[in-house]
């Protein structure tokens, strides 16, 4: 018997989020509206969403002991995630800038903070934590070798669900582990080594080629490079779910987007968990996509995140 249905290993943000009319290009100035602080980061998110949604949550990251670290920890207990393996202290706690266009679009830079110390010492001593975990997830908000221990203490029969982002090229030992790799176009590309340099997937890129024109094409060339299974997320087009079995469309639902800041944490979480309580990943990424779709509705990351109910009013 697990005792938690997700253990999210990942970053913790405050979120700094101005509006703006348009994105400022290099050497201009604009205008926003007034600073707005959240609680964020990708780890956070998800664990935020993932509880919202019912699963039995846990969250494993590093916070500031500041304000902002006050904060997220604040938020993360509200929604019901147990934060007894949130580490405190090291550094600030990490920030993200974000400006956010009329559209929805939103532009994201990260200063990472405490959550480039938490170590694979920390992965390490959370093993109890691990053991009792159905599913884990997380990011490239931290370190890529704590990544690796991740993997490395994943339990026997538990599931691992990676969302590389920011992307960059992974090793191989992380690739092989995941059950699905989650990603949308930019990072699929980056993974599969068209924007990457030298390297891409493992230590040498997919081979001859480079990187197909379609999301399809993507699906199939990220499932020959080593994972159980990959979803690419298309935003207001749905997704691609891809295994063993082939390619599968999975369809999006239509709503007015207003914020978009998060909406990919949110499918993300919602969809490890449907996996771990047993649907096919075509469930799950379905059910993932309408969670996805009520976040981007409202302002805001974990604030916008719907409950079960609302998920299933869509």
């Amino acid at each position: 018997m697990y005792d938690y249905d997700l253990l999210v290993v990942g970053s913790a943000n405050a979120d700094l989020v101005i509006d703006v009319e348009r994105r400022p290009g290099a050497g201009e100035t604009v205008l926003g509206g007034d600073l707005a602080v959240h609680p964020g980061g990708k780890g956070a998110n998800q664990a935020v969403a993932a509880a919202r949604l019912g699963a039995r949550t846990a969250l494993l990251a590093r916070v500031g002991d500041d304000g902002h670290g006050r904060l997220l920890l604040d938020a993360q207990r509200a929604a019901g995630v147990d934060t007894a393996s949130v580490l405190v202290g090291g550094a600030p706690t990490g920030v993200a800038l974000i400006t956010v266009d009329p559209s929805g679009d939103n532009s994201i830079v990260v200063s990472p903070g405490a959550n480039g110390r938490l170590t694979p010492g920390d992965v390490r001593d959370a093993g109890t934590l691990f053991r009792g975990s159905r599913v884990v997830s997380t990011q490239l908000e931290i370190p890529l070798e704590t990544v690796v221990e991740v993997v490395r203490s994943l339990a026997e029969g538990s599931r691992f669900v990676l969302n590389p982002s920011p992307p960059r090229p992974l090793p191989q030992e992380v690739l092989a582990a995941c059950d699905p790799l989650i990603v949308n176009e930019h990072e699929a590309k980056v993974i599969l080594g068209e924007s990457a340099g030298d390297g891409g997937v493992g230590d040498g890129g997919v081979g001859d080629g480079g990187v197909g024109d379609e999301p399809a094409d993507w699906a199939r060339q990220l499932l020959a490079a080593g994972p159980r299974s990959v979803v690419v997320t298309l935003g207001a087009e749905g997704a691609l779910v891809a295994d063993a079995t082939g390619v599968t469309r999975v369809a999006s639902v239509k709503v007015d987007a207003v914020d978009t800041t998060g909406a990919g944490d949110a499918f993300t979480a919602a969809l490890a968990w449907r996996l771990g309580a047993g649907a096919t990943l075509a469930e799950a990424a379905g059910y993932a996509a309408r969670v996805g779709a009520a976040a981007v509705t409202r302002r805001g990351a974990q604030e916008s995140y719907p409950t079960g109910a609302e998920v299933e009013a869509l």
